[in-house]
């Protein structure tokens, strides 16, 4: 059985580490001998680690079936009583981590956890906002974290208010954000580009906070995937190249990518076309790379991007 040292802003991270972007993480990990090679691993990736925190006795982990997707049925989570789920305010001093820093990213997977872990998430965006920190948040939905007693949308708005960028897909700002789809939506793309308009649209009437709003759109097909995005940004809406391909290595990770594409296009000013251009092919790339994160250079992207459309 495989292992690999992954998770959601670990993926980013490790992404925007492999493009020579000055990144850091934070977690929580007990203070044992693995612990210390999960963190060695991670330096050798780029990656600074000295805002991790040592407490608890375990590591949070999942178990996914070969070529199967983190929304699948079949994944197992263990991640009750580990280091991170035992997380509580207080326990992090957010001031010292988010010194100097520019960019917070984090997910929709931790506040998936407990409330606990919710109120955490939300104590550190409140003070990278008061620092003028970019603020960034991926929905992604998980349905088998949610298991606390509250529904998404009993929590994630509380957090996406102090969102610049939000990255997900136009279901995932339903569940997570109650921003209606028409039940009769047609499963074509000219009508997900227009439902990507009128959900970003939306959730920036109601976050005014947000800037930038980005939608994935990944359909499993017989025998492969399509593949598209869209980012909303200066009232407009602009579409990414349409990548398909008859077959994948790994499916985990992609979204993660995508997001470090967004991170990095906003980091180095690009236009807005430019930025969901490169951040789609990331994505795309990543679907072929075994393991959580990817393994490619921002000259690779760009270089193969046509190849793959």
């Amino acid at each position: 059985m495989p292992v690999f040292i992954g998770g959601a802003e670990l993926n980013v991270a490790s992404a925007l580490a492999k493009w020579k972007t000055s990144v850091g993480y934070c977690t929580v990990l007990p203070d044992h001998y693995l612990s210390k090679e999960i963190i060695e691993e991670v330096e050798e990736r780029g990656i600074e680690t000295q805002s991790i925190l040592f407490s608890g006795t375990r590591i949070g982990s999942y178990y996914l079936p070969e070529d199967a997707d983190l929304k699948h049925a079949s994944v197992i989570y263990d991640r009750d009583h580990s280091s991170f789920s035992e997380l509580k305010t207080g326990m992090l001093d957010w001031e010292k981590i988010l010194n100097g820093v520019s960019w917070f990213h984090f997910s929709a997977i931790s506040p998936a956890l407990n409330e606990n872990v919710a109120m955490v998430c939300k104590e550190g965006l409140e003070v990278a906002t008061r620092l003028g920190i970019t603020i960034s948040v991926d929905l992604n939905y998980r349905a088998k974290l949610w298991q606390y007693g509250k529904q998404p949308i009993q929590v994630m708005p509380s957090l996406v208010e102090y969102c610049t960028i939000v990255m997900g897909n136009i279901w995932a700002k339903e569940k997570m954000l109650g921003i209606k789809i028409p039940e009769n939506l047609q499963e074509h793309q000219q009508s997900y580009m227009d439902q990507s308009l009128r959900s970003s649209e939306e959730l920036v009437r109601q976050f005014p906070k947000c800037k930038q709003v980005a939608n994935t759109f990944r359909f499993d097909q017989e025998k492969g995937i399509k593949y598209y995005a869209t980012l909303f940004s200066n009232n407009k809406l602009v579409q990414s190249k349409e990548f398909e391909t008859s077959f994948i290595i790994d499916k985990v990770g992609s979204g993660d990518t995508f997001m470090a594409g967004l991170i990095y296009g906003n980091q180095k000013k690009c236009s807005d076309q430019e930025i969901i251009d490169f951040a789609s092919a990331a994505a795309f790339n990543k679907l072929f790379i075994k393991g959580d994160a990817t393994s490619t250079s921002v000259e690779d992207i760009i270089t193969h991007t046509n190849s793959y459309a």
